[in-house]
């Protein structure tokens, strides 16, 4: 065993009917490898483990890494590192550090001289930009736009302005139950010229991928289903 464990980014399944479709054989034998990990929630984590067929998963060491953690606890998962033993940080849903609260301990992770190992599957921003037909040498995944009704309109021109001056793809996520308000904002608020990408649930068996300009998803009146997860783009 080395003096100092490697960090591996585990991703895991986005939707529930994606099964193993996305996470390659090799991410399976790391994760058997493994007896510590760092997760968003333990009760997931453990759902994963079971459907990646982890032996013993009671034995398993879970800490648990969200918005609430503090940096002293943080520093506290890389024990085991630095004692030369691997260990997995996963998300709640597909790519530790993308959309989620792993950068943290990642930096960390660097700055103590750990090696740091992500390994491929399924994120809904990057499989968005791909099927977006959007500019993918030049793009932003912005994150949440804010809650008020206001300065979120503010902010949907201000990146509309910005993909039209720099040519940029400006991509980003709302909570599930608010998919539908965001998708009606965006069209009331966008150019009619202004392309605009939706993708929903995407990994799933009822995923939809489509790319229209403002003024043909106008004509269509699309419902965003409920309580799913969707990404936006604008070019």
């Amino acid at each position: 065993m080395s003096s100092i464990g490697k960090l591996y980014l585990l991703p895991v399944p986005i939707t529930d009917s994606d099964g193993g479709h996305f996470i390659p054989n090799y991410n399976i034998e790391i994760i058997h490898s493994l007896k510590y990990f760092v997760a968003e929630n333990a009760k997931t984590a453990r759902k994963f483990l079971k459907q990646f067929n982890y032996i013993n998963i009671s034995e398993a060491q879970i800490e648990e890494y969200n918005q609430h953690t503090a940096l002293n606890e943080i520093e506290n998962f890389l024990s085991p590192l630095l004692q030369g033993i691997n260990v997995g940080l996963m998300s709640d849903a597909g790519c530790p550090g993308i959309a989620d609260p792993g950068a943290e301990l990642i930096t960390l992770a660097h700055k103590k001289g750990i090696v740091v190992v992500p390994l491929a599957g399924p994120s809904s921003i990057v499989m968005s930009i791909m099927a977006s037909g959007f500019n993918g040498q030049n793009f932003a995944f912005v994150g949440y736009l804010p809650i008020d009704k206001t300065q979120k309109t503010k902010r949907i021109k201000e990146l509309e302005q910005f993909a039209i001056k720099n040519q940029q793809a400006q991509f980003l996520i709302e909570t599930p139950y608010r998919s539908q308000q965001l998708f009606s904002t965006l069209l009331d608020c966008l150019m009619p010229s202004t392309r605009l990408f939706v993708g929903i649930n995407i990994t799933s068996n009822s995923q939809e991928l489509s790319s229209k300009i403002v003024f043909e998803w106008r004509k269509m009146n699309k419902v965003i289903p409920e309580k799913i997860p969707v990404v936006f783009g604008i070019y």
